[in-house]
């Protein structure tokens, strides 16, 4: 599925600058889908400015759907949260790796069909949607395996099945392979570290098997976004280069990414063309305003607003003044455009601190 951008036109790739929208990104796109963790929460808090951004987009007419990797909680669970921080949601608004993996089995697989499953509730309650019959062991003849983020109590019993199910040829699913999940207390092992788990006790194999994933940033997740929320014009919300944009890439729609959670300035600089969103801005904020112009010129130095940007002897060199925003679509620019195709790491330390990022 390919979807134009807001001017009509479709995304240039690799992408030399943030990209340019005369209209607030808001009234561009008929759908927001957006991230969890570090777009509208940070640790169960609401992220600054996230409430306000959100309540003004939705009272406009933008739809939105709140899209996450976590599959351990119901999308009723999900919604009562958002309630609670001020961000009116209901279920049919959220969207799960879960979800996305519950209706990868189900159209590989019988209705009624065995799932050993090993995850959370919101895993459970995704299978059970698509009428999975829900196994504990490997010894239920399960017809698939899958895993799910369980939360930091799951048992070690339930991989231990899941390795042999797996071991006995039965197909494999994981909602997601995120190594990582950002916690109240520091970063925690996700999903994809439990998968690792099962990879390792498989890997004397003759064929290891591999898993069959759902989640961001690989297709399903996309599709399953649009299967449930019909968006027509859909940009995508997020603060993660190899989740959320990376997603958007392979869905072919355009992406805003906020500065809000795991992705820094530096980073941003230096990613790769897969990972270069369509627009950026510090926090939600950005939602609710045009993205301004991005020139690049023959020489590969960039302007936006009142900065100026050029990357030259292994570093990027800023001039200018303004919005610090600004400053940093320039610097993306003249990075992006001296990197090409590749993933180029210049040393931006000095640029960045005139900016405060």
């Amino acid at each position: 599925m390919h979807h134009s951008t807001a001017s009509g036109t479709a995304a240039p790739a690799p992408r030399r600058a943030p990209q340019a929208s005369e209209r607030a990104l808001h009234t561009a796109y008929d759908t927001a889908l957006l991230d969890l963790d570090g777009v509208v929460y940070a640790g169960g808090e609401a992220v600054p400015h996230a409430v306000d951004s959100l309540a003004a987009a939705r009272a406009s007419g933008l739809r939105t759907a709140y899209v996450t990797n976590n599959a351990a909680r119901t999308p009723q669970v999900v919604a009562g949260h958002l309630t609670e921080l001020g961000v009116p949601a209901g279920a049919d608004e959220i969207v799960t790796s879960a979800q996305a993996v519950a209706r990868l089995i189900a159209e590989r697989m019988p209705r009624g069909a065995r799932v050993l499953a090993v995850g959370a509730e919101g895993l459970r309650a995704a299978l059970a949607e698509r009428e999975l019959t829900v196994v504990e062991t490997a010894d239920e003849d399960p017809a698939a395996v899958v895993q799910g983020y369980g939360g930091p109590s799951m048992e070690w019993g339930r991989l231990v099945e899941a390795a042999l199910a797996v071991q006995r040829g039965v197909p494999w699913f994981a909602s997601n392979t995120d190594l990582t999940i950002p916690s109240g207390r520091g970063i925690a092992p996700g999903n994809g570290s439990a998968v690792e788990v099962v990879r390792l006790a498989t890997r004397w194999m003759r064929t290891p098997p591999e898993p069959e994933v759902a989640g961001k940033p690989l297709p399903p997740m996309h599709r399953e976004s649009i299967l449930r929320t019909g968006a027509r014009r859909p940009l995508v919300v997020g603060d993660r280069l190899d989740t959320d944009i990376e997603g958007a890439h392979a869905g072919g729609v355009d992406s805003l990414l906020v500065l809000t959670g795991v992705t820094d300035a530096a980073r941003l600089l230096a990613a790769s063309p897969l990972h270069r969103p369509t627009y950026v801005a510090r926090d939600l904020r950005g939602l609710l305003e045009p993205q301004p112009e991005v020139t690049v010129g023959p020489d590969g130095a960039a302007g936006c607003g009142g900065w100026s940007a050029r990357a030259g002897d292994g570093r990027l060199e800023l001039a200018g003044d303004g919005d610090p925003a600004d400053g940093l679509r320039a610097l993306c620019g003249a990075a992006w455009s001296a990197a090409g195709t590749a993933e180029c790491r210049l040393d931006a330390e000095k640029a960045l601190s005139r900016l405060g990022l």
